[in-house]
């Protein structure tokens, strides 16, 4: 028999089974995420599964995040009844204006090296940034794990992602997922596990990790798992979580692919709408008119993507006059940082729009709304049409840095003119 992927060890591991690609595991939870948009419905399905008692209610958190604040009697009435059902059952749960669940995931170092999480929203596969094998799952899915502590999982087949080479000035993070968006297509990697290897892997920071992790759903992917190193377990003993085991594959593990990307060739893409597989150079699209440009979200509101569209701003000499720049920070934590190191006050001197940490305006759920026919430059992880509340916006999808520039003169711009 070969050896394993990161997957098949995980998922072995947490089934208690010597597992491999297509078997079905009953696995072990460690961690599980709710949100507001999903906790109401998963607290139905408990109810109809004759839940009585969470298995593990330490293992759980729910964060209101997309109804952050609540906009209509509805969306508080849900909030209502998910702090209820967590106070009932001893379930840590952050507030609406806290920010994002998956930023509060990764600033308290909930999951780690070999976990098995699982979150009701497509982007829990953040947490692979960290060596976990962490996948979003559906409301009923959360109500069975709050029951029983498990999941049913087929083991995914893996593709090894190697990455060579550093990063040029002026690209980023954003950019090398998008360009594996355009190599893979939005369903490049259905129900599979990307494995991140490599000197250009191990180079990035642990924040710029989760970019990756995060946008692999959007090309189908189960899981997208990073190999555990120094930055790794620095990042997580910072948090107070010093136990782990780190998980590598074997060398003679079966890979239903191998994807090779040097990472030194990249240029700054763009995803045009409406899909985010739909990439090209930031020099094709150059131009373009925009109307708004938004930073945030789980994938790029961490206090390093702020800093970067803060560079650019500042050396470009701010927002052009009709462009609307809205900031929406991953957390409260983070608003903070920025307040604290001035970018924030800097951004809202030159006429940023600050909105309430959370998901919303990326999801269209609460925020800033675009106008119709208005062209938004986002750092968010999506592009669909209505996206963001509104059918007729055309929204882009670019870096910080990019997204920075386009605030900068009011048309899309390589962010590589105003870096020195």
């Amino acid at each position: 028999m070969s050896g394993k992927t990161i997957s098949e060890k995980i998922l072995s591991a947490k089934a208690g089974i010597d597992g491999h690609a297509g078997d079905l595991a009953v696995c072990e939870v460690d961690f599980a995420l709710g949100t507001d948009a999903s906790m109401p419905m998963a607290i139905d399905y408990y109810q109809q599964m004759g839940g009585e008692r969470l298995l593990y209610p330490e293992r759980l958190i729910v964060s209101l995040d997309h109804y952050a604040p609540a906009a209509s009697a509805r969306t508080a009435n849900l909030h209502a009844l998910t702090r209820e059902f967590a106070a009932a059952n001893s379930i840590r749960l952050f507030e609406a204006g806290n920010g994002i669940g998956h930023q509060h995931v990764i600033e308290n170092g909930l999951t780690g090296p070999g976990d098995l999480a699982v979150g009701a929203d497509s982007h829990s596969v953040t947490y692979g940034a960290f060596n976990a094998f962490a996948t979003g799952i559906g409301s009923s899915d959360l109500a069975a794990v709050m029951i029983s502590g498990r999941i049913w999982l087929k083991i995914p087949e893996s593709i090894r992602v190697e990455f060579e080479g550093s990063l040029p000035a002026g690209v980023y993070p954003k950019d090398i997922v998008l360009a594996l968006l355009k190599l893979l297509g939005s369903d490049g990697a259905s129900y599979r596990t990307l494995e991140f290897v490599g000197g250009g892997a191990s180079r990035l920071a642990l924040e710029e990790r989760l970019v990756l992790s995060n946008m692999s759903t959007e090309m189908g992917a189960k899981a997208a798992i990073f190999l555990a190193d120094e930055k790794t377990e620095r990042f997580l003993r910072e948090r107070g979580r010093n136990s782990f085991e780190a998980i590598a594959p074997d060398p003679d593990a079966i890979y239903a692919s191998t994807l090779q990307l040097d990472l030194s060739e990249l240029v700054p893409l763009i995803a045009r709408p409406h899909l985010p597989d739909n990439v090209a150079p930031v020099s094709e699209v150059a131009g373009t008119r925009v109307d708004m440009v938004f930073l945030g979200t789980c994938t790029a509101g961490q206090v390093r993507d702020f800093h970067e569209a803060h560079a650019v701003l500042k050396a470009a000499g701010g927002i052009t006059p009709g462009v609307q720049l809205v900031i929406t920070p991953s957390s409260r934590s983070v608003m903070e940082r920025l307040f604290t190191d001035g970018t924030m006050a800097d951004l809202l001197a030159m006429g940023a729009l600050l909105t309430t940490p959370g998901c919303g305006a990326c999801c269209g759920t609460a925020g800033a709304i675009p106008p119709d026919g208005a062209n938004v430059i986002s750092t968010a992880n999506r592009n669909f049409k209505g996206r963001m509340g509104n059918s007729t916006a055309s929204i882009f999808l670019a870096s910080p840095a990019t997204c920075g520039a386009a605030a900068a003169t009011g048309r899309i711009t390589d962010p590589r003119e105003f870096l020195a």
